[in-house]
């Protein structure tokens, strides 16, 4: 008589359920972002690193990445977010403040100036009442982060308030178009990512983002001339690591903790390469043939003034508590 291969069969169904019990246990979060993916870009080198350290963490948890707006485009990755289409994101705050204006304030002209002014407002209130409005929208933060930038021209240096005058700019939010309109330069809005061919095609004259997207998006290879942030920074612009809420609400207790542990890890991270961020900036530019200038003191006094006078006056009177945001990131010394 022939053994029966009714238990071979059983075990092997048995086996295959196990392994696809154990499969189905672990938790794929999806990161997306707008930057190029592994060229050292910051950013992306922070949610890799986040990545790592949850799978060497081994709570059944991981990150799979998606660099380059390959899973959304920069302006869609919020509404995603709060939606919980998307887990996470590293994602310039305000792109968002279309539906958030108080996001404007994480690119206020003058409002940082430099970097360690940035990781002191990090542990401010005025950063408390971002957080809380990122918080009510459905998402959270994982790990801060304080980009500096400058501008960059093909037509002439960009220092005085009068050097815009005529030309087409790209800000990155409505504070800075507003500054830039009022100082006599022309507005044409779009993501960082977008900046290089707009440059190339005719539509921009210039452009400010920040250093680390100058770099990553080979914007010296359009321009004649670099502002570098220096002493005087009047760009600087948050882009935080954030999960949905959503994502968050349906992992374990351990995995939020392994989590938490790898947002800390790259906020640390970028606080090192921050400052480090700008003067590989100079070095590419100055590489490539791109004349480099810094703002003086009195240039950055006179860009302020006209940014109190405009963007700060009706970031104050048309958003909601827009004064006391203003007050509370003036109020850190």
């Amino acid at each position: 008589m022939k053994p029966s291969l009714t238990p071979i069969v059983t075990g092997l169904a048995l086996a295959a359920l196990a392994a696809s019990s154990t499969a189905s246990a672990e938790t794929v979060l999806r990161a997306s972002h707008q930057f190029p993916g592994g060229q050292g870009d910051v950013r992306d080198e922070m949610v890799q690193m986040m990545a790592d350290e949850v799978e060497a963490a081994d709570v059944d948890l991981k990150i799979q990445v998606y660099p380059g707006q390959s899973l959304f485009k920069a302006k869609e990755q919020w509404g995603a977010l709060v939606r919980g289409r998307l887990d996470m994101t590293s994602l310039p705050l305000d792109y968002a403040s279309g539906r958030h204006p108080e996001f404007s304030a994480t690119l206020m002209p003058g409002l940082v100036r430099n970097h360690e002014r940035a990781q002191r407002l990090n542990d401010s209130e005025f950063m408390d009442m971002i957080k809380e409005v990122i918080n009510e929208a459905g998402a959270r933060v994982l790990a801060d982060a304080w980009l500096a930038g400058g501008f960059a021209s093909n037509v002439r240096c960009i220092t005085s308030p009068d050097t815009v005058e005529g030309q087409t700019m790209r800000a990155a939010g409505p504070a800075f178009d507003e500054m830039l309109a009022t100082a006599g330069a022309s507005i044409a809005s779009m993501p960082s990512s977008d900046i290089y061919t707009a440059m190339q095609t005719g539509v921009l004259d210039g452009a400010n983002t920040s250093s680390g997207s100058f770099v990553s998006y080979r914007i010296y290879e359009q321009v004649t001339c670099l502002t570098a942030p220096g002493e005087n920074a009047l760009w600087f612009m948050y882009e935080p690591i954030l999960i949905s809420e959503q994502s968050w609400d349906k992992l374990t207790e351990e995995q939020q903790q392994a989590l938490t542990a790898a947002g800390q890890k790259a906020e640390e991270f970028f606080a090192r390469e921050a400052a480090a961020l700008d003067q590989k900036m100079v070095d590419v530019f100055k590489e490539n043939g791109v004349k480099v200038v810094q703002m003086s003191a009195e240039d950055y006094q006179a860009w302020l003034d006209i940014a109190k006078q405009s963007s700060y006056k009706t970031f104050a009177e048309n958003v909601p508590n827009g004064q006391e945001l203003i007050d509370a990131a003036l109020a850190v010394e």
